[in-house]
């Protein structure tokens, strides 16, 4: 046995570790989410492999000499597995299994003529504190209070359109532009009954509940997915006669030589016969002249306006200049629009589509699966 001489008349005894003894003891002490105990532990054998004494440590890490002496036995016993505290220790738990059998297995079935548990009612109805409700809730990650929307397409084409849009925007073809286009209806003008409080320290914006109505605008918009750049249009309605002028706006205002990939949903004014009849004029003419298609239409699935980057920039927009303002009439409220869309263009920053389209069918799949079993 090889002794190090730390103190005189002393002799100490090295702990012996392996090199993959050492590395897990060094990320245990340099990890961020390790809790202090597992670093302090970690580090009393680590600094008692390098020669130093119980009573070295202890000073070192600010601690009695009895831990450090307590870890090193438990370790050169058990090595990593002494290093954790043994089952059974603390309190006991108060709760019976029946009780937290309930807690659980009861949360997706709330009391007659309730939507959902609160913490309180299922404490009550589990004979348990409530914060033995959100605590057991907390442990097996059950969130009751939160609901989020979905919707699972039912299109018997899915998977063919799904890869055709999504195709686009990964494999984008030669002399085209990829226009991803929708209507925004409904834009109000609402004019807050008073002005609002701006933001201070301490202090949120706040505005108020009210408000006078001053009508509602259409705005058309078309994202170039490669350039980031946006066609817009602003009309009173969004029939098809609006959307057809649009399409004109977007024919008239790109390059004549390119053929125009435009993603869209299967709103009814987008598959309109007097829009079907200006397209098909519109590509005998291209073809004639350049040998391409002017317009390829390509629709999302049913349900799947979320395959559309357009709804990311609708999704900017009302954040940052229609939904929290204050309008006294619907021209201002289209200098507003106009003016956010003018200033994106000016330094446009394209939404690129990252997403596996494998993972999301697989995604939608198990959701399918889970309706089923519904």
């Amino acid at each position: 046995m090889v002794s190090i001489v730390g103190k005189p008349g002393r002799p100490i005894e090295p702990v012996l570790l392996t090199a993959d003894e050492r590395t897990e003891l060094e990320r245990r002490v340099r990890a961020p989410k390790s809790s202090k105990r597992d670093s302090e532990r970690a580090e009393i054998i680590l600094l008692r492999a390098d020669g130093l004494g119980q009573e070295d440590v202890a000073e070192q890490l600010g601690c009695s000499s009895l831990r450090v002496t307590k870890w090193t036995v438990r370790f050169r016993r058990e090595g990593l597995a002494g290093l954790q505290d043994k089952a059974g220790r603390g309190r006991k738990p108060c709760l019976s299994a029946q009780r937290i059998e309930k807690v659980i297995t009861q949360v997706s079935q709330p009391p007659k003529g309730r939507e959902r548990w609160s913490t309180r009612s299922m404490a009550k109805a589990a004979q348990i504190s409530h914060s033995s409700v959100q605590r057991l809730w907390h442990a097996n990650d059950l969130k009751p209070h939160r609901t989020e929307v979905f919707k699972v397409s039912n299109d018997p084409r899915f998977e063919e359109k799904f890869w055709d849009v999504i195709g686009l925007y990964l494999n984008p073809p030669d002399r085209a532009l990829i226009l991803c286009c929708d209507e925004k209806s409904q834009c109000q003008a609402l004019e807050r009954t008073q002005r609002a409080l701006p933001l201070s320290s301490g202090h949120v914006k706040t505005i108020t509940h009210d408000y006078i109505r001053h009508g509602t605008i259409t705005l058309f918009a078309a994202l170039d997915y490669l350039e980031g750049k946006v066609f817009s249009r602003l009309d009173q309605k969004h029939t098809y006669v609006e959307w057809l002028r649009f399409m004109k706006q977007i024919h008239r205002e790109s390059p004549p030589d390119l053929t125009l990939h435009i993603i869209l949903d299967n709103y009814a004014t987008h598959k309109k016969q007097e829009v079907k009849d200006w397209i098909e004029r519109r590509n005998r003419q291209q073809q004639k002249k350049n040998g391409i298609n002017r317009i390829e239409l390509h629709f999302t699935p049913t349900s799947s306006s979320w395959m559309n980057l357009i709804e990311r920039f609708f999704g900017d927009i009302s954040q940052q200049a229609i939904c929290k303002g204050s309008f006294s009439n619907i021209r201002e409220l289209s200098t507003r629009i106009e003016t956010y869309i003018a200033e994106h263009n000016l330094d446009p920053k394209r939404y690129i589509w990252r997403a596996d389209g494998r993972k999301i069918l697989l995604k939608i799949q198990r959701a399918r699966e889970k309706l089923a079993a519904v």
